[in-house]
């Protein structure tokens, strides 16, 4: 095989994939997760795979032009990832490179260095310099607002599924509920369980601060983006008067937005989104924002990436476990000991289970 790699050819699918509980939050419930299936083909024979999480089918729709569009910019060039962000940065730079068009640019970027991993035939995660290990994970896949006896319950269920730490998704109508529901899943499941309380965003400040103060004896550990993901204020007011953890990152806008709430200090841990701050290359400049600030880093969604990228972060914290492409996985992540284990083979191991792909495939 040729040393120098080059880009060959894209394929993109859309699946609708039911979920095994669904994902409710203070916003919105969510019951099917729709994904962009990304194959980046190299003109040497080396096919790299990812996915994207679309939130929805217009979404997704959007997102499968815009990956088109985004290869069309670097067809035929050298697979070299940092040079493809840079390039892919400048064709977008007039209509802004964030939002839909960052995600497209991160399915580029994480499908090149997976196909880089494999062409040297090693799993990504040594690819980068890191062994491949176990990453201590949380259940993420259930605990919306459904009243505290239907959390309690399903908290102790969702250990069943063998990590030793819990998310439940907080934002009642009426504050006291959100500890009501804390409360109820703690005497379920004990004291010892780590619990982490996300607010999807849905407080205004003064609200946060009230809530965050009645949560501060529960023992969580962190409450999540409990305001407007930009409104540092807030979240540097909170990190500092109260014990409990402040967490934000799933919707930095790339490194930049990091920088600005690590310089804000507007946050006790973060917890990048890979299609957010810029695939594999945007990450491993997050860990070293991370590093440089000893900020605690976590993954959002996307387990079976994120758990070679958190083996090469120095600050790796958590790693947020989703089993929403499971489905779809010839070969998913395992789970072992409370941690999540990346799938074997080089590269992230993504394989496509074709049956069910096809099952649930979307125009």
């Amino acid at each position: 095989m040729n040393a120098i790699l080059t880009a060959g050819r894209i394929r993109t699918r859309i699946a609708c994939v039911p979920m095994r509980r669904p994902l409710a939050t203070a916003a919105a419930t969510i019951t099917h997760a729709v994904l962009l299936l990304v194959d980046l083909e190299s003109n040497e024979g080396v096919t790299g795979r990812t996915y994207l999480f679309c939130y929805d089918l217009a979404a997704a729709r959007a997102l499968r032009f815009l990956v088109a569009e985004a290869f069309d910019a670097i067809a035929r060039d050298p697979i070299v990832p940092v040079t493809i962000a840079e390039k892919l940065a400048a064709r977008f730079r007039l209509v802004g490179h964030e939002g839909l068009h960052a995600m497209a640019t991160s399915a580029i970027d994480v499908a090149s260095w997976d196909i880089l991993a494999r062409a040297a035939n090693v799993p990504l995660a040594r690819y980068l310099g890191a062994d491949v290990r176990p990453i201590r994970a949380y259940n993420s896949t259930g605990l919306g607002p459904i009243g505290a006896n239907a959390v309690a319950a399903e908290a102790e269920a969702m250990l069943a599924d063998g990590l030793p730490a819990l998310k439940v998704r907080l934002g009642y109508a009426d504050p006291r509920e959100d500890v009501r529901a804390v409360r109820a899943i703690r005497a379920r499941i004990g004291e010892a369980v780590p619990l982490m309380a996300d607010y999807n965003q849905t407080l205004h400040a003064a609200e946060a601060i009230a809530r965050g103060r009645a949560l501060d004896a529960d023992g969580l550990a962190w409450i999540e983006e409990p305001v407007a993901h930009d409104d540092y204020e807030t979240t540097s007011f909170m990190m500092h008067t109260l014990q409990t953890p402040i967490q934000l990152g799933e919707n930095f806008r790339g490194t930049r937005g990091m920088a600005q709430a690590i310089a804000a200090r507007a946050a006790s841990r973060v917890m990048p989104d890979i299609e957010r701050i810029g695939g594999v290359t945007g990450w491993l400049r997050a860990a070293a924002l991370a590093q440089a600030a000893d900020l605690p880093m976590s993954s959002h969604l996307f387990p079976e990436v994120s758990a070679h990228l958190l083996a090469a972060t120095p600050t790796a914290d958590w790693l947020e476990w989703v089993d929403w492409a499971e489905p779809i996985l010839a070969a998913p992540c395992s789970i072992r000991d409370g941690c999540v284990v990346p799938p074997e083979g080089p590269g992230i191991g993504l394989v496509w289970n074709d049956e069910t792909v096809a099952r649930y495939a979307v125009d």
